[in-house]
């Protein structure tokens, strides 16, 4: 190995903690998370884009300063390239920006940096982040770490991969319907969805969209809640993020879990439930559990409403003018919204709301709800949708993303961890969700889960 282990084995808390008490310097950590990236990028694609020179640079500044700059002062992280990066090549993975270098940073990368955090590149995504699996005409796939024939899950892929694989300690996401929590099941890392509007998107054109957040990947949960507290916080020109109330409260000894392996609707593996009955056998342990879940009937097709609306909304102008430099993907989740009408968007909202309150019924008898994190397990790179599970015939393409997709619904929020596993399986995590704005408590729950049950990352054979 050309990178020093101890280095990249360090959790971002740790290693902010190193830099800051002056044990280690944030160039060290730098050059060896670049060199880890020189190393393992080749072979896995976690990165599109690299910036050694500049993080080098910010590094430099890091170890200059008076003190430490921030709660992430020399830290080495990765940016989804879905979110812009001044100075730095933001592709949104799609050929149409491969030259595209923005002005100024995201709000979410601004606050980072400003938190001391130094960005070391790009990680891959689908085409405009929609895809099963994490490639593009410019990059991919990204390779799952655990076993490089098979896929990182979309679409923040990149992110998983360059975080279990520790070329950095913590990486950020997005996630519309399971962008995060997906490729976090499959690398063995944990991840967070937080509140939309939590993580202000102020460039956003529909400013009142709650399906899509900014998040974070990591091996760690407090590695999420570091990077929650330095980014989180309210912004003029997201109404979303004006107007999140929480009901955060002390879980006063053992937690209540409330248990879904499907939410009554979502299409889920059989494998894929027997693992997640193992987990709740042990959670049994450290917690009050109880079956059951919210009413999500109808929940498949509103969201395939309202994602196929949006999805035309943002991209339908270059269906007539790009068509033939976009994947298919992208093309089909255009083309789905061509026979919607404004009723159907509407009695999707309708049923939106009606989901949205059945959650908040069942938050009234339970601390945290928890669900698998994928309804699959990784399947080989060159399949490049799921069509069927268990042998029955799926309707779309995202079907197999109903038991992330429901929650991005309603938008709550969510914490991912991976589960224990034996020899051989393959990575495999659960969802923590619980009611908007009490991301404190899904930290609280995680922390338990994580400590006493061993719910973490483990390290791929690739190291």
């Amino acid at each position: 190995m050309t990178a020093t282990p101890s280095i990249c084995d360090l959790s971002a808390t740790d290693l902010a903690r190193a830099i800051a008490g002056g044990e280690l310097s944030a160039r060290a950590a730098v050059e060896a998370h670049l060199a880890r990236i020189a190393e393992q990028n080749p072979q896995l694609a976690a990165f599109v884009t690299i910036d050694a020179d500049g993080a080098r640079r910010a590094a430099d500044i890091c170890d200059a300063a008076a003190a430490p700059i921030g709660p992430l002062h020399g830290v080495p992280v990765g940016v989804k390239d879905l979110t812009d990066t001044a100075g730095l090549r933001t592709t949104y993975g799609s050929v149409l920006f491969r030259d595209h270098v923005p002005a100024a940073d995201d709000l979410v990368v601004n606050r980072l940096r400003r938190a001391g955090a130094i960005v070391v590149g790009k990680t891959n995504t689908p085409e405009f982040g929609f895809g099963a699996v994490c490639t593009n005409t410019l990059c991919g796939p990204t390779r799952n770490p655990f076993n490089p024939e098979l896929t990182s899950g979309g679409s923040s892929g990149g992110s998983a991969v360059a975080v279990a694989a520790g070329m950095v300690p913590l990486a950020h996401g997005t996630d519309f319907g399971g962008s995060v929590r997906t490729p976090a099941s499959f690398c063995d890392v944990a991840s967070i969805r937080p509140t939309p509007g939590r993580i202000p998107s102020p460039r956003r054109p529909l400013g009142w969209d709650m399906l899509a957040t900014h998040g974070f990947l990591a091996r760690r949960v407090d590695d999420l809640e570091l990077a929650l507290s330095v980014s989180a916080g309210s912004d003029a020109e997201d109404p979303l993020s004006t107007a999140i109330v929480g009901d955060d409260r002390s879980l006063g000894g053992r937690p209540r879990i409330a248990v879904t392996p499907d939410f009554g609707v979502a299409p889920v593996a059989r494998d894929v439930r027997a693992r997640f009955a193992t987990a709740c056998d042990a959670l049994a342990g450290i917690a009050e559990i109880a079956s059951s879940s919210p009413d999500c009937g109808g929940a498949i097709e509103t969201f395939r409403t309202l994602r196929a609306a949006h999805i035309a909304n943002s991209y339908g102008e270059l269906l007539g003018t790009r068509r033939a430099e976009l994947t298919p993907t992208v093309i089909w989740n255009i083309e789905a919204a061509a026979k919607l009408s404004a009723e159907d968007y509407l009695n999707a909202e309708r049923r939106r709301t009606a989901i949205y309150r059945s959650f908040r019924d069942l938050f009234s008898r339970a601390d945290v709800l928890v669900a698998p994190a994928a309804s699959v397990f990784p399947w080989p790179n060159e399949t490049s949708d799921v069509t069927s599970i268990d042998g029955a015939a799926l309707e779309t393409p995202i079907d197999y993303l109903a038991v992330t997709f429901i929650v991005s619904l309603v938008g709550f929020p969510v914490l991912t961890v991976p589960v224990r596993r034996e020899a051989g399986e393959l990575p495999f995590g659960i969802q923590i969700i619980a009611p908007p704005g009490c991301e404190a408590r899904l930290f609280a729950v995680g922390r338990i889960i994580e400590n006493e049950l061993g719910f973490s990352h483990r390290w791929p054979r690739l190291r």
